[in-house]
């Protein structure tokens, strides 16, 4: 109500906490800690009203005064049914990372966790690369469900992800397969290193920019014992004859396959499929125009050739994301299945 001060959100360390600066002071200053997915002012400018989740908790409404204090919920309506389950709150957990780094990750323990037990582990990779794991609800790749089927699950936000700063997230520019790969591999490391791990039933799954780290770690390691490839580029060059979004291929790469050649070659995972053994499920979607479907028609007819373990699931009705609940549901059941093949 002033026309002065500037509120909005910004990733920082697996949360979106709002800040505030002003037209005439333009100091940044932190609001409210926590997970804010949306959020409006009042037009007294008294209150903020926002929706907060977790890992643990679907979105809920609250407010809470501008200048600060504690924070009033405004809904209960996941109170019930959230009561019926049992889940285990997100551990934050920071591991080694390449170039020096230290990596954020988020770890979450099945249901009545015994710490004297073996479990087997998941790898769950983001996709953007631009984007990162963060400690609210979700209904894609909903990490409690992993869990609630007696996974360790660990979720890394690796070189490339957002809140950790620009040079950070800069870095995996023509670097994909690079140090972002490191980072995953030393978030198994971690893994490996749980007493309550068994570092012999661990896999690794994801979407996007998720599916093409899963197709490049196929073709670089034999660690997982599964592995989870959902709408990954597979073969660099034909990705850019086909995508929709041609300047993000041009960003990543420096320039179009004919002038940077080397630049996608490089990236390619397709260039390391004589090495892949890992039994691997691809998933991907006819509707999908930021990574069609023939990079994972590509990488199943590739491994159906050479003998490797491996299933198609197709969703003709779906794009880059599996959206309608009945198609989610049989994403779940068989990536759920999948895992339980090789890890159980």
């Amino acid at each position: 109500p002033d026309s002065d001060t500037i509120y909005f959100n910004a990733p920082e360390h697996g949360h979106q906490p709002i800040f505030r600066t002003s037209v005439s002071k333009p100091k940044v200053e932190k609001v409210l800690e926590g997970m804010s997915e949306d959020f409006a002012v009042t037009p007294d400018g008294r209150m903020l009203v926002y929706t907060d989740s977790s890992l643990k908790q679907p979105s809920e409404v609250y407010r809470v005064s501008t200048t600060g204090g504690a924070a009033a919920p405004l809904t209960h309506a996941n109170d019930a049914l959230m009561a019926e389950l049992d889940l285990n709150a997100a551990e934050d957990v920071w591991t080694p990372g390449a170039l020096g780094a230290k990596i954020q990750n988020f770890l979450i323990k099945p249901p009545g966790f015994d710490p004297n037990k073996k479990y087997p582990a998941i790898v769950l990779i983001h996709g953007g690369p631009q984007s990162a794991y963060e400690d609210s609800w979700g209904y894609r790749w909903n990490a409690q469900l992993f869990a609630a089927r007696g996974y360790v699950v660990m979720m890394p936000n690796f070189h490339g992800s957002i809140g950790y700063g620009q040079a950070f997230t800069e870095q995996i520019s023509g670097d994909w397969g690079g140090a972002c790969y490191q980072d995953v591999m030393m978030a198994a490391d971690y893994l490996e290193s749980l007493p309550y791990v068994d570092k012999t039933r661990i896999g690794a799954a994801g979407a996007s920019f998720g599916g093409y780290m899963v197709n490049w770690i196929a073709g670089h390691t034999n660690r997982f014992k599964v592995l989870v490839s959902h709408d990954g580029v597979y073969e660099s060059r034909s990705m850019y004859g086909e995508t929709e979004e041609l300047w993000f291929d041009e960003w990543e790469h420096g320039g179009t396959p004919w002038d940077k050649r080397e630049a996608f070659e490089k990236s390619s995972p397709s260039n390391h499929v004589q090495n892949i053994q890992t039994p691997m499920l691809i998933i991907h979607g006819e509707l999908d125009y930021r990574v069609p479907v023939g990079q994972g028609i590509q990488l199943f007819q590739s491994l159906q050739r050479r003998g490797v373990p491996s299933r198609f699931l197709y969703f003709p009705d779906e794009g880059h994301w599996v959206l309608k609940p009945q198609n989610s549901q049989l994403w779940y059941c068989t990536v759920l299945a999948w895992l339980d093949k090789y890890l159980k």
